[in-house]
């Protein structure tokens, strides 16, 4: 299964939904793809200057990590082609214009947004307002 690329219909389709928990970025000079497994990272992604680690922050204070901005993670129910075009700028331009930076994540089935924890629920209002 593909997935959906149609623009209007994965716009009228989204079905965002907030995953429990909250997540950090860290960053670890040196580091590679496959350390660290043990924090469970929900993302990760191998940079010239570093690995950087999508974590649920308790994993990220239990190995002492820094971080910075504290995330939630809004999963869109709809799967989404990797071919799709529009959707993650859409979906960006939607939060834009409330002032909510949006961290997108695309992954086989759906897409994911890493918004800050403390605007989450203007996030999710700004999401199921749009319609394709």
């Amino acid at each position: 299964m593909t997935g959906e690329k149609d623009l209007d219909m994965l716009l009228s389709s989204l079905a965002p939904q907030l995953l429990p928990g909250e997540y950090v970025y860290c960053t670890l000079a040196n580091a590679h793809y496959g350390d660290y497994a043990e924090l469970e990272p929900l993302a990760s992604f191998a940079e010239q200057e570093g690995l950087t680690l999508v974590l649920p922050r308790q994993s990220a204070e239990d190995a002492g990590l820094g971080y910075g901005t504290v995330y939630r993670c809004i999963t869109l129910g709809v799967h989404s082609s990797l071919d799709a075009v529009g959707l993650t700028a859409a979906v960006a331009a939607q939060l834009a214009q409330c002032g909510i930076s949006a961290n997108v994540i695309a992954a086989y089935y759906h897409d994911h947004i890493l918004v800050p924890a403390n605007r989450v629920a203007q996030a999710m209002t700004a999401l199921e307002s749009i319609d394709g």
